[in-house]
């Protein structure tokens, strides 16, 4: 069966990808020039990569690192010490840390925060362990169940200090969600904490060893290639086509460059586009129904993304930090973290700037201006003196509207991967699974599309479309 896919980001790829094990044929159709959506990434006339995101894999990704084990890319993980890394602001240079032993969940991560005497009083730790107790007893149904609270109102409830948000969840929440705890809905974070809790290896954080472009999602744009399927870039969805009953009738494709128009038929279409442009292209009679409604209640969060090559190394730490920034979310020196941005003798700093709403209409030069005035009090030992670091170049990439804004009562917008249109399906990490806007919940969101298309439309022969199985902890801990 022919399934057409609009969107070639991790949701459209993954839905291909798991649709040709199932024995369809997707038609994946891409609006730019480079494929992977939230994740794409491009190379500068110096040949340097330059992405949409700092893309941090975690181990408590299970179908995620399933689709790079099917691929038979897993070896391109590059796995970290396991730790999280925060900047000290009020001790510039220096570094708090929060290291995960090799012991079974959640001993290890309760290990890691009793051993961490930087950035927590012991009695912030136990009130903070207390307030978190009922999340892990009683599961994500009381996880779901808080999404009417902002964190920092949940935090409130639990009786843990303004401290303990300052210092911790504040660079958390903007790490996750690109906003502050007073804005994120509980849930999110509760669902990272429990994740991180019941996962041995969940914490532990990898990068990729190349652009996500080439190093992810061309290969499974081979995958879908080798096995009948077809990926298409520089056709950008203009109107969905309707029957007179409303189904789908095809996906009318806007000619580029002087060419004409076209109308791409199938069997079954998806959107894997994000929520803000289908929002955008719906048919106005599907704007009368309900399911399509509640679409209103969704919005992306505008993202910065930073990247800046100094003439000089301006550290030596092989992984990802919290800045605890005003500014400034998270950071990593890819000189150290990507084996191919390596680089002895100088860094290369990828650097994600939220919240972003007060910078995204500001030109690119102001906001390189604002951060290297935050990296001077990161790294006040190379900006300072006769000799300070000399930026050599720098690219800024704005998302204007990037994952969906997580504020509180989010979740009951969030639609299933099944319209009320027969057939019609919704990809995309704003779609209703369990691990939110993020890679893993793009994946995921793909994976559910494909399971519900396979089951509205068995093939003939048997399909070895891959069940929702979590990977062996292995994965995360020996590569």
């Amino acid at each position: 069966m022919r399934v057409a896919i609009a969107g070639a980001g991790l949701a459209g790829l993954s839905c291909a990808k798991y649709l040709t094990d199932a024995g369809h044929t997707p038609v994946v159709l891409e609006s730019r020039d480079v494929l992977g959506g939230l994740v794409a990434a491009w190379k500068d006339s110096d040949g340097d990569w330059y992405e949409t995101g700092l893309h941090a894999f975690f181990g408590a990704y299970p179908n995620m690192l399933q689709l790079l084990k099917e691929l038979g890319i897993e070896d391109r993980l590059q796995w970290k010490e396991h730790t999280l890394i925060f900047n000290q602001p009020d001790k510039p240079g220096t570094l708090s840390r929060f290291d995960v032993p090799d012991i079974p969940s959640p001993f290890n991560v309760i290990a890691s925060i009793l051993r961490n005497k930087d950035m927590l009083t012991w009695e912030q730790k136990i009130r903070f362990a207390i307030g978190l107790l009922p999340a892990v007893v009683r599961g994500q149904k009381y996880v779901e169940d808080m999404d009417k609270y902002s964190f920092l109102q949940w935090l409130e409830r639990q009786g843990v200090d303004e401290r303990v948000t300052s210092d911790v969840f504040i660079a958390a929440c903007k790490a996750l969600t690109f906003i502050n705890p007073d804005e994120v809905s509980a849930t999110i974070l509760l669902t990272a904490l429990n994740r991180f809790l019941q996962e041995r290896y969940g914490s532990k954080i990898a990068f990729l060893d190349g652009s996500p472009t080439e190093r992810l999602c061309n290969p499974i744009v081979d995958y879908i290639r080798e096995r009948g399927g077809e990926v298409r870039l520089n056709a950008p969805l203009k109107e969905i086509l309707l029957n007179p009953d409303n189904t789908v009738k095809g996906f009318l494709i806007r000619g580029l460059n002087g060419a004409e128009d076209e109308i791409i038929t199938a069997d079954a279409y998806v959107s894997a586009i994000s929520v803000d442009p289908l929002k955008a292209i719906l048919p106005g009679t599907w704007k009368q129904i309900e399911f399509f409604q509640k679409l209103e209640g969704l919005e992306g969060v505008p993202v910065i993304n930073l990247h800046l090559w100094f003439d000089r190394k301006l550290t030596q730490i092989d992984h990802l930090l919290f800045s605890r920034s005003p500014l400034l979310s998270v950071y990593a020196d890819m000189s150290n973290t990507c084996r191919e941005y390596a680089n002895p003798d100088r860094s290369m700093l990828e650097l994600v700037l939220a919240p972003a709403k007060d910078w995204i209409a500001k030109s690119d030069e102001e906001i390189v201006a604002a951060t290297i005035a935050e990296l001077e009090k990161l790294f006040p030992d190379h900006f300072g003196g006769d000799n300070p670091a000399k930026l050599l170049k720098s690219h800024v990439v704005k998302t204007p509207r990037s994952v969906y804004k997580a504020t509180p009562g989010r979740q009951q917008y969030r639609p299933a991967q099944v319209t009320p249109i027969a057939n019609f399906y919704l990809a995309g990490s704003y779609t209703m699974q369990r691990y939110l806007g993020s890679m893993e919940g793009a994946v995921l969101s793909g994976k559910l599309t494909a399971q519900a298309i396979s089951e509205a439309f068995p093939v003939a022969k048997s399909s070895n479309l891959q069940t929702l199985t979590r990977p062996p902890a292995t994965n995360a801990a020996t590569a």
